[in-house]
Order: structure tokens, then sequence, then C-alpha cells
């Protein structure tokens, strides 16, 4: 007897000795190297001036300031409260957030014992020709025998080796991952609500200039009538004013039905239905920074949610693999029952006849056929892997998020003076046109066109100005700001 246990916890031995190497896909250390600086000595080239666009200035990221410090105007400021307490996708992963919390629980729960109580009760009867039948009849037992019991059982899976351990720090990962996914989905809403707000301001604007335009071009086309009963211009000059003013007022529509969707995108944004949004002009009028700190790229790597986000994940990813490899290692359980049991509900706690108990201890180890336990070890590693080149994607994606913005933050403030040079100019010929026109100087298509300049410079000059709002929001995003509260 002796010698067979010897045989077989020899067997139990040599069988964790044959863990499969991951030679053919070799695991690998995740690199967590970025630049030293934004947008650095290979700057872009700009075509205006010729020369480098000069270094972001770094100082403390703009990252670090709250939402509510970020954006200053009080109606934003009321959206985003809104939206951060209605937003219905924030509140489904705040309840995803609970299931990941709930599953750490669980996994912590298996490192202790599980014990619980138990009662039976049944009746039995054998039948007469067999040969227990015929036993239980020459011994003087019941032919209906009953059957009651009661106590408790107790089993515990001793970690040894981790595994359990190692699966609930892995499941705390997760969790503390999608945390992090809900403060990356709040950057997300709180930028898409800021974007969607000064495109509405920009509509408004816009609004405003085309039935600006609309007024003085109606008056204009007044004016040409006039000149046509004195025939001093044609039919065909009265048509194009006519026709010009038509063209704007259609415009007019087009840009009320992009307002009534800008609104409505942000009242789904903040959990309610189509109503008005408050609003004020001050972001097309207030000054802009020349530039929003950036720190220094190494910071993404704490501001980013995205990026702390696959980081936990990785984490989270390497436990599994040392998990998966404990399966090949013998699993040591203990388990264990005591209570009553008898025949006789009158004979149920007499001690100790109906007395019973068992303590057994089981070592288990896989030996033959263990093709899944090796599935599982080689896509636990497969996965580990991806997790390393998720990381290293989320860092490359968020250096160049930062550096895409501010490029283009930089490109839309020269447009946007050069527009605003051109808004003017155009502005001062309309009113020299019109002179020029009077005094029979310049003909109607002069005026018509340079007036089609004019509107269509306005109206440029605004989108821009909503470009570069949405650019300085942007930064502020690819920072990693927004989630702070």
């Amino acid at each position: 007897m002796c010698e067979r246990l010897r045989v077989a916890v020899a067997l139990i031995i040599l069988s964790t000795g044959c863990i499969p190497t991951l030679e053919e896909n070799p695991a690998r250390d995740v690199s967590k190297a970025v630049p030293n600086a934004f947008r650095q000595a290979d700057a872009v080239l700009t075509e205006l001036d010729g020369g480098l666009i000069e270094p972001a200035d770094a100082g403390t990221s703009v990252a670090q300031v709250n939402w509510n410090e970020f954006f200053t105007a009080p109606e934003l400021r009321s959206l985003i409260e809104l939206a951060l307490k209605n937003n219905q996708e924030l509140n489904i992963t705040v309840q995803e957030i609970i299931i990941a919390q709930n599953e750490v629980s669980a996994r912590r729960g298996e490192l202790f014992p599980k014990v619980g109580a138990g009662l039976t009760t049944g009746i039995e009867k054998v039948g007469g020709e067999t040969w227990r039948g015929y036993s239980d009849k020459a011994t003087g037992v019941p032919e209906n025998l009953g059957n009651f019991g009661f106590g408790l059982t107790a089993s515990w899976e001793v970690d040894i080796w981790g595994k359990l351990r190692g699966a609930a720090n892995a499941a705390d990962f997760r969790f503390r991952a999608s945390t992090e996914g809900r403060n990356f989905l709040v950057t997300q809403l709180v930028s898409e609500i800021a974007r969607s707000y000064f495109e509405l301001v920009a509509l408004d604007g816009e609004l405003e200039v085309l039935e600006r335009n609309i007024t003085i071009q109606t008056d204009a086309l007044e004016v040409v009538k006039a000149e046509k009963l004195a025939a001093r211009v044609t039919q065909l000059a009265v048509q194009r004013f006519e026709a010009e003013v038509l063209k704007n007022k259609s415009r007019l529509y087009d840009k009320r039905q992009e307002r009534v969707q800008a609104e409505n995108r942000i009242n789904f944004l903040v959990g309610r239905f189509p109503q008005p949004v408050a609003r004020n002009a001050g972001p097309l009028t207030s000054p802009l920074p020349a530039m929003l700190a950036t720190g220094v790229p190494s910071e993404l790597l704490t501001n980013r949610p995205d990026v702390r986000r696959a980081e936990l994940q990785l984490e989270a990813a390497k436990l599994d693999v040392k998990v998966a490899r404990t399966r090949f290692f013998p699993a040591f359980s203990i388990e264990a029952a005591i209570g009553y049991n008898s025949f006789s509900i009158t004979h149920l706690v007499n001690t100790p006849e109906s007395l019973l108990y068992n303590l057994a201890g089981n070592l288990i180890a896989p030996l033959i056929n263990r093709a899944g336990i090796e599935a599982d070890y080689r896509s636990a590693n497969a996965r580990q892997i991806q997790a390393v080149f998720e990381y290293e994607r989320t860092v490359l994606q968020a250096y160049t998020d930062v550096v895409n913005q501010l490029v283009k933050y930089d490109n839309l403030q020269k447009s946007y003076a050069l527009q605003s040079q051109q808004v003017d100019l155009l502005a001062s010929s309309v009113d020299v046109s019109t002179v020029l026109f009077q005094s029979a100087r310049a003909d109607y298509m002069e005026v018509l066109l340079t007036r089609r300049d004019s509107l269509d410079a306005q109206l440029e000059l605004i989108e821009t100005r909503q470009r570069l709002l949405l650019s300085m929001v942007n930064i502020y995003q690819s920072l990693g700001g927004g989630w702070r509260q």
C-alpha cells in the first residue's frame, strides 16, 4: 500500500514538470518610452512664414485643470453637470463598474473555506428479489427504510500555487480598469458637449450674419429696382439681385436645421428630450489663449484614463498567464462533514450512535489529455502580448493626438488672423462698390460679387473661430483633461 502511494505521489510530482514552453510566441516587455517634448526640432514648417513652429508651452499640463475651471461659460458648465448625472451611456458604465467590483468579491471569496448546512429526509424500499432485499429481510430491516439527517459540510482548496489569489488580483485590476474606462468616457462626454455647444453658438452667429446680410441685400434690391425704373440698369440686374436674396434665404433654413440638430444632440447627451438650449455668444468674441500648456509627454501616462486603463488591463493579463500556468500543478483540497444520520427520526440525535463525520484531503494533478489546459495557457500568453501592443498603441495614439491638435490650433490661429483682415477689407469694398454703382462708375455685377464675397468671408470667419474652439477642446481632451471632479 505504501509503495502504491509513493508511486502516485511521484506521478503527481512528475506531472508538474511537463509545462509547455512559449518559445513559438514568447512574451515581451512593454515599452513606456515617449519623446521628451511635444513638437521638437522636427516641428512642421509652415507655408506662411517659412520657419519652425515654436514649441508649445510645457508648464503644468492643462489636463490638471478641472473642467468647471477650464470652461468658463455658465451655460456650458450647467450642461456638463447635467450630462454627468443623466447621460445613459455613462450610467451604463457605472453599472459595469459595479459588476466588476462584484467579480472581485467573488474571486476573493474563493480563497476561504466553503461551509454549508444540509438537511436530508426520505424513504427507501429495495426490491425483495435482490441480494440486498434478501439480506434486509433476513436481518429484520424494515421494508420501508427511512433516511433522515442533518449536518455541516465544508470544503477548502488550499491556494498553494497562488492560483486563486492571482485570479482575485486580476479581477481587481480589471475593476480598476473599468473605473478608468468611466473616466475616459467622462472626458469624451465633457468634450463632446463642449464641441456641440460651441458649434451651436457658431450656428447662431452664422444665422445672425445671414439675416443681417439678407436685410442689406433686400435694401439693395430695392435700390436696383429704382435704378431700373430710371433706366440705368436692366431687368437682368434686378433678377440677379433677387436671385441672390432667395439663395441666402434658402441657406437660412439650412442653417436653422443644423441648429436644431445641434441642440438636440446636446439634449441627447444630457439625457433629456428636445428643448431649447441656453447659451451665449461669448465664445465667438472672447480672446483665446495663444497656446495651452501641455506639460511633458510622459504625463500622458498618468493624465489619460485610456492609457491607465490599458496599463491595468496589461497587469491583469500578466496575472492570467500565471493563473493558467498553475493549472499544471496539483491542486490540494480539504473536505469535511459532521452531522447526524439515522433511519428513524426518533433516533436521529442519538449520540454517538447517529453521529457521523469525515475528513479528507485530495491531491489532484492533470496527467493525461492536458490539451485544454495547454490551449488556455497559450491563449492567456497571447492575450498578454495583445495587451502589451494595445498599451503601446494607446500611448502612441495619445501622443499623436496631442501633436496633431497643437499644430492644428497654431495653423487655425494664423488663418483666423488673415481671415479677419479679409472680412474688414471686403466690408470696406462693399461700401466702395455701392458708392461707385450709384455714381455709375461700377456695374451691378461688381456690387453683387463684392457682397457675395463679403458674406462668404464672414461665414468662413465664424467657421474658423468654431474650429479654433473645437481644437482647444480637443487639446484639452487629448492631454487627458476633463475627468477630474
